[in-house]
Parts: structure tokens; C-alpha cells; sequence
């Protein structure tokens, strides 16, 4: 699935429609959860069960009515997701908190299907048909949406962001582009010192684009407890304070998806470690470091580049890799403070140098594989046993152990 993004150009009364469109995804979405939660314990409450409650919504309200019905039913949807959710984390006994269903109350996008939408033969406008007054929209942008049919367009979503209204279009599409072979192979260690450092001893900066920009965003954040509550004023300032957040945002996710693609257009296998990002946000004294650096959104761009140019991405488990040589394999004990690996067998490295060699070595010697672009899901398969992990690994790329024999040459 490949999402374009343009940026929407309308008039106020056409902005004003989108937003009553979304207020009116953001009620059923509310009403669809509430249904679930007031429901008798022996009805069974399930996608279709909403979906057909989200038709009783339409009889009932007329301003659900004047939303497309496919609008309805995607919104309907979404208080069906984060049923599912907290379903699966239930049955997968996830540890703290289940993520029991929430009202939304900052929803900022409508979503239709296949209908509610018309292009421009020129693919440069669109047009919603429903009753919502939102009419023909002006698109911004240099992707090339006409070069798709237009039945591949399975969604139309219209997005709401601090700096303007989007619209974005998921087209049914492989997005694959085989790279021919490189013969290398890389292991990657995620830190604050370095965004990341590589087992060939690259270190790649840490931009940390929040630090630099938090001065600026603190700044113009007392400009908001200056105005009136209620005026337009303060409003401003609230969104001259959401743009610079926007801002910070948008360059954590071009870098991560620069060095990304990068990585993965060089190496035929890429090793990173498995961390639990959401359990180191737990520590205060890092968490703003940890969330500025992106290191999640980071892993999913290799896992999507990796699946793109045929690669192999493989995630592995972290304990250990800082402490163990990467030379004899020796335990050697240090603290945060300690940069420098220094074993008694004579290996002297920079501690990331060396934790990205032993990420890149369990990942070719079948120390504990997980999830890669091909499809395993868990850094340790429940229920599995070492074999039958290093196995589903050579299962789900045959030229594994070919390119373990050649790095072990190359060592």
C-alpha cells in the first residue's frame, strides 16, 4: 500500500465542512465504544455489529446522515480497532496497563472508501459528494497521482494538521524495487551519544532536533498563558505553538527515513537490536532523550526499506551486547559512564562499536533472531525453542547461511 500526501487549498466555509466532517467521525467513533461498553454481557459486540449500529446512528442523527456511509462506516472502524487492541493485549497477558478503549476528543481526520470522492480528470482536484459542503478541494503537490487507475484508490483521507489540511490517498500498489546484492552486512547499535553506531566504526550524530528547538518552543509556549482564554489571540498562539512541534516532527521522520534507505540500500542484512522503547520512556531521567531520537520510527523505516529493496532485517535481543567481547566473548562488566570496551584478551573499542558487532554476530550465528522484514514478529518466538527460531529463520531466507559463511571468511 502506497499513501500520497497533498496539501489541500479551499476556501474557509470549505475548511469549516471538513471540520464538521471530522467532529462527526469523532461522535460515532465515541458512540461506537460506548455501544460496546453498554452492551449486555452475553451480546456479542464484534466489526459488524458496529458497522450495522453505525447505519442506526445515520437514522437516528442527521448529521451523521450527511456523512458518506462509507465515512461512517470507517469511523465505526476505528472504535473497532482500539476494541481489538485492548482484546489482544488481554489475551496476550501484556504486562501494566491493557489499553482499555478511550474517548477521543482531538480526532483530526476523515476517512472514506471507495465512494463519497470524485477525482478532476486532470487528477489535480477532488471533489467529496457528500452532504457535508466540502465540495472541490485543490490539491498541492508533486505527486503523481495520475499515473495510478483510479480504481487502485481504496482510501481517501482528509487530514487536519497545525499548519493546513491535507489529503491522502492509499493506493493499492507494491511498493518493491529489488536492489542487486552488495555482499555486506551490518549490525547497528541506537544510542544518545550517536543516533546510531555501526559494526565498521561509522557513528552517525545525534541531531537532537527537540534540544535545539525546545528554547523556541518554550518561548513561544508562555505566549499562550499571556492571551485571554477564549480569543483569538490565544488561539494563534496555539497553533504558532503546534507548527514548531509539527516542525520537530516532520525532521525526526525525513532523517530517520534518509539514513534508513541509505543502510538498507547498502547491506544485504541489517541487525538491530529488539528494545522495548516504550519501557525505556519509563525513565525519567532519559525519556526525552530517548523520544527526541526517534529510535522506533527508525526501525520501521528499515523494516519498510528492507521489504522494498529485498533486504533482510533482523532484530535481535540487546542483553548482553554492551557488556559481552566481541573478540572472545568474555563478560565484561561496565556502567553507562564507561565508553570504552576494554577486555583482558587485548580488545580495546568504543563500547557502541563494540555492542553493534555483537548484534551483528548474534544476528548471523543464530543467537536470538526476531522480527525482519519477512515476517517473525517476536524477539523470542513463544513457545519455540532456540532450533526452531535459528530454523523459521532459514525458512524465511534461504541465503542466510551463505552470507553468515562469508562474514565468518571476512572475520
Amino acid at each position: 500500500m502506497l499513501v500520497l500526501e497533498y496539501k489541500v487549498k479551499a476556501k474557509p466555509n470549505q475548511y469549516k465542512a471538513i471540520d464538521e466532517a471530522i467532529r462527526t467521525v469523532q461522535f460515532v467513533r465515541n458512540k461506537s465504544i460506548r455501544y460496546w461498553m453498554d452492551a449486555p454481557k452475553d451480546t456479542k459486540i464484534n466489526r459488524f455489529a458496529l458497522n450495522r449500529y453505525s447505519t442506526e446512528l445515520r437514522n437516528e442523527f442527521p448529521f451523521v446522515k450527511d456523512l458518506n456511509s462509507m465515512a461512517v462506516q470507517a469511523a465505526a472502524e476505528r472504535g473497532w480497532l482500539a476494541i481489538s487492541q485492548f482484546y489482544d493485549n488481554c489475551k496476550s497477558k501484556k504486562a501494566g496497563k491493557k489499553g482499555f478503549p478511550r474517548f477521543q476528543k482531538d480526532n483530526r481526520s476523515v476517512e472514506y472508501k471507495t465512494t463519497g470522492w470524485a477525482l478532476h480528470k486532470s487528477k489535480r482536484r477532488i471533489t467529496i459528494t457528500d452532504k457535508k459542503g466540502i465540495g472541490e478541494l485543490k490539491l498541492l503537490g508533486k505527486w503523481d497521482i495520475h499515473s495510478y487507475p483510479v480504481k487502485s484508490i481504496k482510501r481517501v483521507r482528509l487530514v487536519r494538521r497545525a499548519d493546513g489540511y491535507y489529503c491522502q490517498f492509499a493506493v493499492d500498489v507494491e511498493c518493491i524495487d529489488i536492489q542487486p546484492p552488495t555482499g555486506q552486512a551490518v549490525g547497528l547499535d541506537v544510542g544518545i551519544e550517536s543516533f546510531y553506531t555501526d559494526s565498521n566504526g561509522h557513528k552517525e550524530p545525534n541531531p537532537k532536533f527537540l534540544r535545539k528547538a525546545e528554547t523556541d518552543i518554550k518561548r513561544v509556549q508562555r505566549q499562550i498563558y499571556k492571551k485571554q482564554k477564549g480569543s483569538s489571540g490565544r488561539r494563534r498562539a496555539r497553533a504558532k505553538y503546534s507548527r514548531k512541534h509539527l516542525r520537530v516532527s516532520r525532521q525526526r521522520n525525513e532523517h530517520a527515513s534518509r539514513l534508513a534507505r541509505n543502510v538498507c540500500r547498502s547491506n544485504d542484512l541489517v541487525a538491530y537490536e529488539d528494545l522495548r522503547v516504550a519501557n525505556l520512556l519509563k525513565n525519567h531521567c532519559l525519556a526525552k532523550s530517548v523520544a527526541d531520537a526517534s529510535w522506533y520510527q527508525f526501525r520501521q523505516w528499515i523494516e519498510h526499506f528492507a521489504t522494498k529493496f529485498g533486504r533482510l532485517a533482523v532484530a535481535v535481543s540487546p542483553q548482553y551486547t554492551s557488556q559481552q567481547c566481541s573478540q572472545c566473548f568474555r563478560v565484561v562488566k561496565k556502567s553507562l559512564s564507561t565508553r570504552t570496551h576494554v577486555c583482558s584478551c587485548g580488545l580495546i573499542l568504543h563500547r557502541d562499536t563494540n555492542a553493534a558487532i555483537n548484534i551483528l554476530l548474534k544476528a548471523t550465528t543464530g543467537g536470538h533472531p526476531g522480527s525482519n522484514a519477512k515476517g517473525v514478529g517476536a524477539s523470542t518466538l513463544l513457545g519455540a525453542t532456540l532450533v526452531e527460531q535459528v530454523l523459521t529463520m532459514n525458512l524465511e531466507s534461504p541465503s542466510l547461511d551463505s552470507r553468515r559463511v562469508s562474514i565468518a571468511d571476512s572475520k
